[in-house]
């Protein structure tokens, strides 16, 4: 019998020149690999920028600009549209059926 923790993959990703070894399940490893990438790509534009910090100073500003823009991609979707529908005519509908379930 498979246990959940003989499902899930070992894996390895870098960070800031930090090996970090993962359990992840197979479905994810595809995205784990891909968010390292994205935050090393990151952590490398921001050294190029600004040159000399120390690397806990480029982690931590790539974590903050990565939820900044994470935000405001959430706050940039539009709300759904719900049709403006009439809906008088089936509410009058129900509450006669209502009325005349009460006092038959």
């Amino acid at each position: 019998m498979d246990t959940e923790e003989s499902k899930l993959l070992n894996i390895h990703v870098t960070i800031c020149d930090r090996p970090y070894r993962l359990k992840v399940k197979p479905e994810e490893e595809e995205i784990v690999r891909k968010a390292a990438r994205i935050i090393a790509e990151k952590i490398k534009d921001l050294q190029m920028q600004h040159a000399g910090n120390d690397k806990q100073d480029y982690l931590a500003m790539t974590v903050l600009t990565m939820m900044v823009e994470q935000l405001g991609a959430e706050q940039k979707q539009p709300e759904p549209v719900i049709p403006e529908t009439d809906f008088s005519a089936e509410l009058e509908q129900l509450n006669q059926q209502i009325s005349k379930a009460l006092h038959p």
